[in-house]
């Protein structure tokens, strides 16, 4: 191993992540054609309804009786950042917030002290509806965890797409969720967020190297992490390590990094960011710094509902003719 890299494991579900990150799922599903209700034209025979993980036939419901996704359930103390490259999600919120994006888009929210809504994955096309997302859960210092709960749009178009290419020609394509490479800086994070605070480091960002590309990344502070998710491909080599597919890599910081891929497409995402450095205790969609503070949380979500369910169903979706858009939850409405 040289010193560039600290370990290599692999890559299992969940994702495996670092403080300030508590969580990092992905999913990846070939669904098929939608009805006129973007439910599945195929039948559920055989599969866990609520509870559909098994991916039977290339994909899953997840936790959706009719339309694949995720009914209503709360959150509170951390954010989620939804990074959506094929596929749409509708979403519906608490607080009045909805919409529906994908397709490279991504959604950042904010719970704070708590917001209950659904993310549900409408069939729109009447063949077969490729789906990819990546969520990831960034974690809330003590002094942000009761702030109030937003959300904004990361609209594909505006994300910085950073193209590098080797001395070979050979390029590597770089979508900046957060953080800054090569002089670009990413769209703005939540106000509350650790991202907020450029002190704090953090890089988000989907890597897709080119066949025999070379990227390097560059050394930092010594007190920060990195995971690198080698999630798809053959294999490539990391200063002198030959590494494969499906393998998470925890990486030595104050290290320079180059990356050479091999004879495949491969893709990956990157992780970063100073530690927040505080106790983490996590009970489902709860986050605190105590047990009592997991407990008042629960409280506060058996009594308000976290402000309360104003749609009929807990799996709601959109009109299927509509395309991408946001209602945020100040009443901004956005229209792409």
């Amino acid at each position: 191993m040289n010193k560039a890299i600290k370990n290599i494991k692999p890559l299992n579900l969940p994702w495996e992540t670092q403080d300030p990150f508590i969580f990092c799922s992905y999913h990846y599903d070939e669904f098929p054609g939608g009805n006129e209700k973007m439910e599945p034209n195929a039948s559920l025979e055989g599969r866990m309804l609520g509870q559909d993980f098994a991916s039977k036939d290339g994909w899953n419901m997840y936790h959706g009786d009719k339309v694949p996704g995720f009914p209503a359930h709360p959150h509170c103390g951390f954010e989620t950042v939804s990074i959506v490259t094929k596929g749409m999600v509708d979403h519906s919120d608490s607080l009045g917030g909805k919409g529906r994006f994908g397709n490279g888009d991504v959604q950042w929210l904010t719970s704070g002290k708590g917001v209950l809504h659904a993310e549900m994955f409408p069939l729109l096309k009447e063949d077969k509806n490729s789906f990819e997302i990546f969520q990831l859960w960034l974690n809330l210092p003590k002094k942000s965890k009761q702030v109030a709960p937003y959300y904004q749009m990361l609209w594909s178009e505006d994300i910085p797409k950073i193209k590098v290419t080797d001395e070979n020609g050979n390029s590597t394509e770089i979508n900046l969720i957060a953080g800054n490479l090569n002089g670009q800086k990413a769209l703005s994070p939540n106000p509350d967020s650790w991202a907020a605070d450029p002190e704090n480091q953090i890089q988000i960002w989907t890597i897709k190297l080119n066949p025999n590309a070379k990227f390097s990344i560059k050394g930092i502070d010594k007190d920060i992490t990195r995971t690198l998710y080698f999630y798809e491909g053959d294999s490539l080599i990391i200063e002198d390590t030959e590494v494969n597919a499906k393998r998470l890599i925890h990486l030595n910081s104050t290290e320079d990094v180059l990356i050479e891929n091999l004879l495949k497409t491969s893709y990956l995402f990157f992780l970063q960011g100073k530690p927040i450095n505080e106790p983490v205790v996590q009970h489902g969609p709860f986050v605190a710094n105590s047990q009592e503070g997991i407990q008042e949380a629960m409280q506060e979500y058996s009594r308000t509902q976290f402000g309360g369910w104003p749609y009929q169903t807990n799996e709601p979706v959109h009109d299927k003719n509509i395309g991408r858009f946001a209602k945020l939850v100040n009443g901004e409405e956005v229209i792409k």
